[in-house]
């Protein structure tokens, strides 16, 4: 199968939203992993500013949650492409510092999505998109010097033990469940996705060709070791910082 995009990707998501946090809590250590990459990031919570951030891709806020157990008090601006996903997001309670906007990662300008943001966390986005690169190139622009950048995806260390793993739990696992709740396009996407997706050391390069500084890519523990992993990078501080 071909991997969804645009529209028909987010229409997927949309009819799975209704069970996407019950799957997504069955995956062991997911909810930890997330905390983990957030804090990564590095950033505190100064007594002055509170430190402004996006959440791009925050689906149903799994990811939103993180952000705020790893920097309380945080401005953040969560966004997301289904509005199915986002409604079971704003669902939830969240401090008065969280703002939800529907919107694809290529139109954060038009949703009124607006730099610098002191840091980007991205949580399984980038292989979504159809231009990475580009998306990246937003995501650098939006940041003000120094902003950080982390982004906590499935991307494989390129060997054929990781990759066979990750096609195990999909197709042993993940795959049943998700077609016997009507939702079998999505996840075999997920699968697909993955596959076709840069290793780890390929996206940390595509980072860098984006003009980030700094860029590591750090693994998670568990059954996601060499499969999950945080890549940060930094923009670099040349640039001039404009008003918030």
């Amino acid at each position: 199968m071909t991997v969804l995009r645009d529209g028909d990707l987010s229409a997927a998501f949309d009819h799975a939203a209704r069970t996407y946090d019950t799957l997504v809590a069955a995956n062991p250590g997911y909810h930890a992993h997330l905390r983990r990459s957030a804090r990564r990031l590095g950033l505190s919570s100064p007594a002055g500013a509170p430190p402004r951030v996006l959440d791009l891709g925050c689906g149903t806020g799994a990811s939103t949650a993180a952000l705020c157990a790893a920097l309380p008090g945080a401005d953040i601006t969560a966004v997301d492409a289904s509005a199915g996903m986002l409604q079971r997001a704003r669902a939830k309670r969240w401090p008065g510092t969280v703002r939800f906007v529907c919107a694809p990662a290529e139109g954060l300008e038009q949703a009124g999505v607006h730099g610098p943001f002191d840091a980007v966390f991205a949580a399984y986005l980038l292989r979504n998109v159809a231009d990475p690169d580009a998306v990246l190139g937003t995501v650098h622009d939006l940041l003000a010097p120094h902003g950080r950048l982390a982004v906590h995806e499935y991307t494989l260390s390129g060997r054929p033990v990781h990759r066979a793993v990750w096609t195990a739990v999909c197709r042993g696992l993940v795959l049943p469940v998700a077609s016997a709740l009507g939702d079998g396009d999505l996840y075999r996407h997920l699968w697909r996705s993955v596959v076709d997706f840069d290793t780890v050391d390929v996206f940390a390069d595509r980072v860098r060709a984006r003009g980030f500084e700094r860029v590591r890519a750090l693994p998670l523990p568990g059954w996601q070791t060499g499969i999950t992993h945080t890549i940060l990078g930094r923009r670099a501080g040349s640039a001039p910082r404009t008003p918030r």
